[in-house]
């Protein structure tokens, strides 16, 4: 009874809300269903109606399956501190986090279903029904781990909310087993994602040790940006504490990665061209063109620029510790590893062809269409389900006849100063073993 309770005060949660939140969800529904009708027109057409072909036969949907993936699993750098590092600012917004993950695989698993020409046939990926080629397709083990990080974050996000709901301190002996998987979890998703490109040895771009852990690198820079975006935003739009050293905290790891990911970008690059041969083509087509073809190339030195100027305030600590350098070190990390991990590494793996053909691709205006609208349909799950959670955790929404603790969300007052008073941390339970408050 208490389940369907939560369920239905969950639902009302997200369907109340001022006219600012409407306007949003609004705004939001619109690109979905203009995404989804031209999905539909795709379903009637096919995919001749993308710029896709038998050449390049993955193209902007895969690209963004790719980065997604990596958003997912950055879910893993508020994980650590918060379970193995013990820190309680960051368990105040560990649920953000796994919410952010959550929405991540779901839209990933999205735009695989948009990439497939018969998605009815998506049936064959079901074990036991269909012919999963377990463990010899690694398709299949990318569908084990996606699968299995999402089940294993609804799960843990679950038990503290709904335990959080019915008035009780959730038992970190029973979860705290489940969120040691979700670590080691979490870096195999990124990994089994990077061996589906190196294991196509008649694609020599991919076909690079490097690959798996640059994967991790730009995952754990590019995640990072999203949540100090989507922190300041909650912070500032809601009641929910976000304390300032868990903004700096993700700003000095996405500092530290964005490094890593330059390095290992730099060290592929001298491989390829100290001693360049026929396997470069790809690497020579993305940055400086290939037979008078260079689609790609103002991206690929756009999304390096990006990460340059980036990593320059990351690596500076006034300006990492300022609100409006720190955004647009965000934005710009987010925006460089989309095009450098998106459309500069899936599609130069097809160009040239092993027969030395350069076809050229780029989206169109359907491809767009589609994209944009998996994308609002994630915002707008992301926005629903913070909206429900947010009072839960704050105390303002418990089971009927339980009392609502007292208001432990108070507006920050001095947002964005290091030495701003951090907000009290959740905790309106008592402590039942001593060993957590979450």
């Amino acid at each position: 009874m208490t389940f369907f309770l939560f369920l239905r005060d969950g639902l009302r949660s997200m369907s109340s809300g001022p006219p600012l939140y409407w306007l949003w969800m609004g705004a939001l529904a619109l690109v979905v269903l203009f995404g989804g009708w031209r999905y539909l027109h795709q379903l009637d057409e096919g995919l001749i109606v993308t710029n896709m072909s038998n050449q390049v036969s993955w193209g902007f949907y895969i690209s963004n399956f790719t980065f997604l993936v990596g958003v997912a699993a950055a879910a893993v750098m508020l994980v650590i501190p918060a379970y193995i590092f013990d820190r309680q600012d960051i368990k105040d917004v560990v649920l953000m986090g796994d919410t952010m993950a959550v929405t991540a695989v779901l839209m990933a698993m999205g735009f695989i279903v948009v990439d497939l020409g018969r998605p009815d046939r998506i049936w064959h990926l079901i074990p036991r029904i269909g012919r999963f080629h377990f463990p010899e397709s690694l398709l299949a083990w990318d569908v084990v781990v996606l699968s299995g990080y999402l089940i294993l974050n609804l799960g843990i996000s679950f038990y503290i909310l709904f335990s959080h709901y019915r008035g009780y301190i959730p038992k970190l002996r029973i979860y705290f087993p489940f969120v040691i998987i979700a670590i080691f979890w979490a870096i195999s998703i990124h990994t089994v994602t990077a061996f589906l490109y190196s294991s196509n040895s008649g694609r020599a771009f991919w076909s690079n040790p490097l690959l798996a852990p640059r994967f991790i690198a730009s995952a754990f820079a590019s995640g990072p940006a999203l949540m100090i975006i989507g922190f300041q935003i909650i912070r500032k739009i809601s009641n929910y504490p976000v304390a300032q050293s868990v903004i700096n905290l993700l700003a000095l790891v996405m500092g530290v990665a964005l490094q890593i990911t330059i390095f290992f970008i730099g060290a592929e690059l001298f491989t390829d061209f100290y001693n360049e041969g026929e396997h470069a083509a790809s690497i020579r087509y993305l940055f400086l063109g290939l037979d008078g073809h260079h689609a790609l190339q103002p991206w690929i030195w756009m999304a390096l620029c990006m990460l340059g100027i980036a990593v320059v305030i990351l690596m500076i600590h006034p300006l990492r510790l300022n609100p409006y350098f720190l955004n647009v070190a965000c934005v710009l990390t987010v925006a460089g590893i989309w095009i450098e991990k998106g459309m500069g590494l899936v599609i130069p793996g097809y160009v040239p062809t092993p027969l030395g053909e350069v076809y050229e691709y780029l989206p169109n205006w359907n491809e767009i269409a589609i994209t944009l609208g998996i994308w609002a349909a994630g915002l707008m799950l992301f926005t629903a389900m913070a909206k429900a959670a947010i009072p839960i955790e704050c105390g303002a929404l418990r089971r009927p006849g339980l009392a609502p603790g007292e208001p432990l969300c108070a507006p920050p007052k001095l947002l964005g100063k290091e030495t701003a008073q951090e907000p009290a941390p959740l905790g309106a339970l008592p402590e039942a073993d001593g060993t957590s408050t979450r």
